[in-house]
């Protein structure tokens, strides 16, 4: 088991090395981006990548505070379902009202992968593969995608 610096540390050094490696690969404009920390220009809304001692996840998470508005949010996220579907390829997981890490309730479309590490380092290209593909497909949808939420 590693110490909580020790895993702080491992987790920081995933996501820099994966930051490094998508650093090259502009977004659907062409223009440079920090796919890490991706800006989706909603108040709220945030793209998540996640990985842990057991799985990955990347997921579009709806946060406003207002359950009313966050519940709008997903209605209009819900509309634009083939849109991401056709996307990202595959169909994602929808959750309109779930406990995030931090005991807030949110809204997710996600998707994930299960049976990895971020604490091994043998898992790391998996995640690339995994996380890539997803966060690309990701702003591309969103290009479109974002008016939508524009009120």
């Amino acid at each position: 088991m590693y110490s909580r610096e020790e895993a702080s540390k491992i987790r920081q050094e995933f996501w820099t090395t994966f930051g490094r490696y998508m650093n090259p690969i502009p977004s659907s404009e062409g223009e440079k981006v920090n796919w890490i920390n991706y800006h989706t220009r909603v108040k709220d809304v945030y793209f998540r990548m996640i990985a842990d001692n057991k799985s990955a996840s990347i997921s579009i998470s709806l946060e406003h505070p207002d359950a009313g508005i966050q519940e709008l949010y997903y209605e209009q996220l819900l509309q634009l379902t083939d849109l991401l579907h056709a996307a990202v390829g595959e169909v994602w997981n929808w959750r309109p009202r779930m406990e995030d890490a931090n005991g807030r309730i949110v809204s997710r479309v996600s998707k994930e992968l299960d049976n990895v590490s971020v604490f091994n380092r043998e898992d790391w290209p998996t995640l690339i593969s995994f996380f890539k593909p997803r966060i690309i497909a990701l702003d591309a949808f969103w290009e479109d995608a974002r008016f939508s939420f524009d009120w």
